[in-house]
C-alpha cells in the first residue's frame, strides 16, 4: 500500500497538470492523488501533488504565496496573453519612444502592492459551471470579472531589445490567485505597445520550493514528504498527546485548549510523529476541522 504524503514535481513545458497527476498514479500505483494549484501546459516549475490521505492537506495549501520567474515581451499581444496564442497586434515603431526605462520601471511599481486584476479570459475560472478557456474555445466573448490579489515582488531582473519587441525577465512574488499572463498583459497596455508571456517557471508554493522537486521521469523512486513534515510547513504544528489525539479522531473537543494556537489553525501531532489532522478554535475549545485517516504503524 501506498503511503500518503506530498510529492514536489517539477514539471516540464508541455505538460497539463491533470498529465502529471496521470503519471503520478501509474508510477505510484494508486488513484488517490491531487494537485495544489494548477500550471499551465506551458509553465514549467513545482507542482505540489498529494497522495493518498495527504490529498486532504491539499486545501491548505492551495492559498499559500508563490513564486515565478517569467520572461514579459513587451510590443506584441496574442490571444490567450501567452506564447501559446495567435499574435493578434503588433506595436509600431513609434510606439517606442516612450518606452523607457523609467517608464517600464513606473508600470511595474503601479503592478506591485495590493492591485485589482482582470484574470486572462483563457483561465481555468469557471463560469457558470464551464471553464472559461472552454468557453472562449467555442467561440464565446468572456470578460471576467477582477479580483484583489497582491503582488510582493516584481523586479525587472534582464532586458533585451529584439526585432520590434522587447522582453524583461522578471521575477514575482504574489498571493495565490495572482495570474502572471495578467501582469504581462497589463504591463504591455500601460506601456501602450502590448505584451504577453513567453515563458513561466513556479519556483516556490509557501515554503514548498522547486530545488527540492523530482522529475517527472523519477516519479516512481522520488521521496515523498510525511503528511506532519508538510503540515508543519504550511500551518504551526501542535503537539498533542495519545489520548488527545485520539479524542481528536473521535470528534471530541480539547476543552479549554484554544490558547496552544497563536493563529486560526495548527497541524495536530501524536507523540509517534503523526499528523492526526488540522485543528481550529471554538469559542475556548479546540476541534478538528480536518482529520487524517488512521495509518497502521
Amino acid at each position: 500500500m501506498v503511503s500518503p504524503g506530498i510529492l514536489l514535481v517539477d514539471k516540464p513545458a508541455g505538460l497539463t497538470s491533470h498529465d502529471v497527476v496521470a503519471r503520478t498514479r501509474r508510477a505510484l500505483g494508486t488513484r488517490k492523488v491531487g494537485h495544489a494549484g494548477t500550471l499551465d501546459p506551458m509553465a514549467t516549475g513545482l507542482l505540489v501533488i498529494g497522495v493518498e490521505g495527504a490529498t486532504r492537506l491539499l486545501t491548505y495549501i492551495v492559498g499559500a504565496d508563490k513564486t515565478y520567474e517569467a520572461t514579459i515581451r513587451l510590443g506584441q499581444t496574442t490571444g490567450t496573453d501567452d506564447a501559446d496564442g495567435d499574435i493578434l497586434t503588433r506595436a509600431p515603431e513609434s510606439a517606442w519612444a516612450s518606452v523607457t526605462p523609467e517608464r517600464v520601471s513606473a508600470g511595474v511599481s503601479a503592478l506591485t502592492g495590493a492591485i485589482s486584476q482582470v484574470p486572462s479570459s483563457v483561465s481555468a475560472i469557471k463560469v457558470d459551471g464551464r471553464r472559461a478557456y472552454d468557453r472562449v474555445r467555442a467561440g464565446e466573448e468572456v470578460v471576467l470579472a477582477p479580483r484583489d490579489v497582491t503582488v510582493s515582488r516584481f523586479d525587472v531582473i534582464d532586458r533585451r531589445i529584439g526585432d520590434g519587441f522587447m522582453d524583461l525577465d522578471v521575477v514575482v512574488d504574489c498571493s495565490s490567485g495572482t495570474y502572471i499572463r495578467s501582469l504581462a498583459r497589463d504591463l504591455g497596455i500601460d506601456l501602450g505597445v502590448g505584451g504577453h508571456l513567453t515563458a513561466l517557471r513556479r519556483t516556490r508554493v509557501g515554503d514548498f520550493d522547486v530545488a527540492d522537486a523530482a522529475d517527472i521521469d523519477d516519479l516512481a523512486e522520488a521521496e515523498l514528504l510525511t503528511p506532519a513534515a508538510a503540515a508543519a510547513r504550511v500551518l504551526d504544528p501542535l503537539q498533542v498527546s495519545t489520548a488527545d489525539a485520539r479524542d481528536l479522531r473521535h470528534g471530541k473537543r480539547l476543552a479549554g485548549r484554544a490558547d496552544r494556537l497563536s493563529g486560526s489553525l495548527a497541524a495536530a501531532i501524536d507523540e509517534d510523529g503523526v499528523l492526526v489532522g488540522v485543528v481550529e478554535k471554538r469559542g475556548a475549545d479546540l476541534k478538528s476541522a480536518m482529520n487524517m485517516p488512521e495509518i497502521s504503524r
